[in-house]
Parts: structure tokens; sequence; C-alpha cells
């Protein structure tokens, strides 16, 4: 009964900052690859980035720009969003990997505007 739950998403300025929360429960193991991925209406969803017992993956798109990490709580993971751009709007996606099946939150709604 693993659930995964995002939180931290709303409407900034293109340039702001803003961060991202996950949190994935009901399991008693620590869930070693955990990642973000999004989609913007029209799109196909994209893997924006991805955590691998602390190695760190990133989308071409968001290198320099976003950077996600572990937290101290077991299955928790972060995604710092700085210097956003327009075209970085859109859901907003955690999953967590555990025995060969991938594990999905909601979502949430990031908007940047000018």
């Amino acid at each position: 009964q693993v659930q995964v739950v995002e939180s931290g998403g709303g409407l900034v300025q293109a340039g702001g900052s803003l961060r991202l929360s996950c949190a994935a429960s009901g399991t008693t193991f620590s869930i070693n690859v955990m990642a973000w991925y999004r989609q913007a209406p029209g799109k196909q969803r994209e893997l924006v980035a991805r955590s691998t017992g602390g190695s760190t993956d990133y989308a071409d798109s968001v290198k320099g720009r976003f950077t996600i990490s572990r937290g101290n709580a077991k299955n928790t993971v972060y995604l710092q969003m700085n210097s956003l751009k327009s075209e970085d709007t859109a859901v907003y996606y955690c999953t967590a990997l555990l025995g060969g099946i991938n594990y999905w939150g909601k979502g949430t709604l990031v908007t940047v505007s000018s």
C-alpha cells in the first residue's frame, strides 16, 4: 500500500524559485530510486530529475537550475527549482521505485508567469 504525495507547487514569476517536496509511505523498506517527472498540456510526460541511492540525473533542460535531493526522513525527496522559465509550467509528479514497481503521486501544478 505504498503512497506517494507531492506538495509545494504554485504560481511563480519567471526567474523565481520554488521547492517541491515528496514523501512515500506505506513500506518498511528504504526506497533507493525516486524521481520527478513533469507533464505540460499537450506534451508527453518527461523525466526531470532522478535520485538513485545518492546519485543524481537531470534532464538537459533543467541542468544548472534544478536540484534533486533526499530528505533526512525516510523515503522523502525534494526538487529545488531556480531560475524558472515559462517552459517549466507543468504538473510535476513524484515517483518511487520499489520491488520493480513505480508508485506515483497525483502531481502538483507549477505555473510560471511574467
